[in-house]
């Protein structure tokens, strides 16, 4: 009769997961949200500045659409398939 502490020898590891390529396809998804997101706050801004706000709204939102269009323009690179980093 076995022991119930006893699991016996560990299979061999014969098929690796590549869990990174994944975790960069989500990444490049969340960031595909994030400048929709951004859009729409730029648009905002620009209603707002036509209503008679602050310019610092125009740039406000134009600071976030650049970031998150640099942040999806780096996780696009990162799916492409001969990179070295």
């Amino acid at each position: 009769m076995p022991r119930a502490d006893s699991f016996g020898a560990l299979p061999p590891a014969g098929v690796v997961v590549d869990d990174v390529r994944m975790t960069d396809r989500i990444s490049a998804v969340i960031s595909a949200f994030g400048v929709l997101a951004s859009v729409l706050v730029f648009v905002m801004a620009v209603d707002e500045y036509r209503s008679g706000a602050s310019a610092l709204w125009i740039a406000g939102g134009a600071a976030i659409f650049l970031s998150a269009a640099y942040a999806l323009v780096r996780d696009v690179l990162r799916l492409r398939p001969g990179r070295t980093d």
